[in-house]
C-alpha cells in the first residue's frame, strides 16, 4: 500500500523529511477496525513528533491522527462497527499513523462520520473536537446545559483549529460567556463568525483586553498555545478558584503565580485514553458521535479551511510548512492517493 513516512528527523525544508513509501496492508485483530482512509488532517503534533521522534531501528514511521474513511475490515473482537461503516477518528500514539492506504484503529476511539460532511470535512475535526471537548468538560468542569452560573471562558488562540471547535463547543452548549483571543483582522473575523461573545488581542496583555470589556477576571482559561508567552497574564485574568486549561508544550512557566487565588492548573492530552487504554477509552468514540450529531442537526460546523492535495510526500512536507508557521486559520486536510 502507499504511505508516507520519514527515517530520520529533518527540517521541513529539507525533501527528505516526509518521503512515498510502499508498505505491507495491515490486517485487522481483535477489536481493531481495517479502515481505507479517505482523507486525513495535519496536526501540530504531527510538526512536533517528525522533528523529535525518530523512527525505532530500520523502519520508516508513518505519521497522521486525524482520519476520515470506510470501514474495510474488522477484528473478530469488534461488536461496534461492521464493513461499509463510514468513520472518523484521531488514531493513537503508539500506532502507526493515517498517512497510509488503510490504517488500524482501536473501535473504541472511532466514531461514525458526521452524514452531512463528505471525508475531508470529517477528516478536519476528531483531533480538535476531542481536544476541545475534554478540555472543556473534563478538566474545566464546564457543565452542558445553560445553567446561570457558568461564568466567563477565556479561549486563547480562537481561530486555531482547537480554538475552532472550542468556541462553537462552548457557546452551543453552556451557558458561559465565550471570550476568544485574536491579533489579526482575519483571525478575529473567524473567531467571531463561530460564536465568540467577545474577542480581544492576544498580542496585548490579556488582563488589559479583558478590563477593557468590562470584565475583571474569568473562571475560566483554555490556554491553547504560547502559555509560556501568556501565563503571567493568565495569572492575572483568572478568577479566585478558578481553572486553567493547558494543551500545548510551554517552556518553563511559574504555578505558584495561581496560588493566590487558589486556581488549578490541567493538562489536556487527548491522547492519554488510547495510550494507556484507560478504563474510559470508549469515552472518545462516544464524544465523537455527539460531534457527529451536532453537525449533522446544523449547531456546528466543521473547521475544514482548506485541502491542500492529495496524499502525498509533496503535499504533506507543504501542509507541515504551513502548520509551522503558527498562523493557519482552521484545518488544512489532504484527501485521496
Amino acid at each position: 500500500m502507499k504511505a508516507v513516512g520519514y527515517r530520520q528527523c529533518l527540517p521541513v525544508t529539507d525533501p527528505g523529511c516526509l518521503i512515498d513509501l510502499e508498505l505491507p496492508k495491515p490486517v485487522a485483530a481483535g477489536r481493531d477496525l481495517l479502515v481505507r482512509i479517505h482523507a486525513v488532517s495535519v496536526n501540530p503534533v504531527d510538526t512536533k513528533v517528525r522533528r523529535n521522534v525518530a523512527p525505532d531501528g530500520d523502519m520508516p514511521r508513518v505519521l497522521g491522527f486525524d482520519a476520515a474513511g470506510v470501514v474495510e475490515a474488522v477484528g473478530p473482537a469488534v461488536t461496534l462497527f461492521k464493513p461499509g461503516d463510514e468513520v472518523y477518528y484521531a488514531g493513537s500514539r503508539s500506532r502507526t499513523g493515517t498517512n497510509a492506504q488503510w490504517h488500524l484503529v482501536d473501535e473504541r476511539i472511532v466514531g461514525h462520520k458526521p452524514r452531512t460532511l463528505d471525508f475531508a470535512q470529517a477528516a478536519a475535526m476528531p483531533l480538535t473536537a476531542i481536544t476541545a471537548w475534554e478540555a472543556l468538560f473534563d478538566r474545566l468542569g464546564l457543565r452542558i446545559g445553560r445553567p446561570d452560573d457558568a461564568g466567563t471562558l477565556l479561549i486563547t488562540a480562537g481561530a486555531g483549529g482547537v480554538g475552532s471547535i472550542a468556541i462553537q463547543l462552548a457557546r452551543r452548549l453552556t451557558g458561559a460567556k465565550v471570550v476568544a483571543s485574536a491579533s489579526r483582522p482575519e483571525t478575529r473575523a473567524q473567531a467571531e463568525r463561530l460564536g465568540a461573545h467577545l474577542v480581544i488581542d492576544h498580542s496585548q496583555p490579556l488582563s488589559q483586553g479583558l478590563q477593557q470589556a468590562g470584565i475583571r477576571w474569568v473562571e475560566r482559561i483554555f490556554s491553547v498555545s504560547h502559555t509560556h508567552v501568556h501565563f503571567p497574564e493568565i495569572a492575572r485574568a483568572i478568577a479566585p478558584q478558578g481553572r486553567v486549561c493547558v494543551i500545548d508544550d510551554p517552556d518553563m512557566i511559574d504555578v505558584r503565580l495561581l496560588k493566590a487565588r487558589c486556581a488549578s492548573l490541567h493538562w489536556e492530552a487527548m491522547f492519554t485514553r488510547s495510550g494507556f487504554e484507560t478504563a474510559d477509552m470508549g469515552e472518545q468514540g462516544r464524544l465523537l458521535n455527539e460531534v457527529a450529531a451536532l453537525v449533522d442537526d446544523g449547531m456546528i460546523v466543521t473547521t475544514h479551511a482548506q485541502t491542500l492535495g492529495h496524499i502525498d510526500a509533496a503535499s504533506l512536507r507543504a501542509a507541515h510548512a504551513m502548520i509551522e508557521t503558527g498562523k493557519t486559520i482552521g484545518k488544512v486536510v489532504l484527501a485521496g492517493f
